[in-house]
């Protein structure tokens, strides 16, 4: 893998409202509990649903100042094994579009 597990946010940052963000040989990539919201002291039973959104595009603009047609976005389980599936699936991106990502 590429990009290790222990490079993220351990699963409970994300319930304070924080995106990570990160970049790898030409792929920008962040992932962040959606809706962004902190809902750290917020009891379970009344959070709404939520989902660990994973999204990659090509460097050199940030998140922000990219055009949402250049942004690949898959939602994974809020739970530490959806954080494991959601960073395999940026690695699977870094290496399944390789090429889209050293232009």
């Amino acid at each position: 893998m590429a990009i290790e597990l222990t490079s993220f946010f351990p699963l409970s940052h994300y319930e304070y409202g924080e995106a990570y963000f990160g970049s790898y040989k030409g792929m920008r990539y962040r992932l962040a509990r959606e809706p962004l919201e902190n809902v750290k002291f917020t009891p379970l039973d009344k959070r709404g649903p939520a989902t660990l959104m994973a999204t990659v595009w090509p460097e050199p603009n940030s998140y922000a100042h990219t055009d949402d047609s250049l942004k690949t976005t898959e939602n994974f389980e809020v739970s530490q094994e959806g954080l494991e599936k959601a960073v395999q699936w940026i690695n699977d991106q870094y290496t399944t579009r390789e090429s889209e990502w050293s232009r």
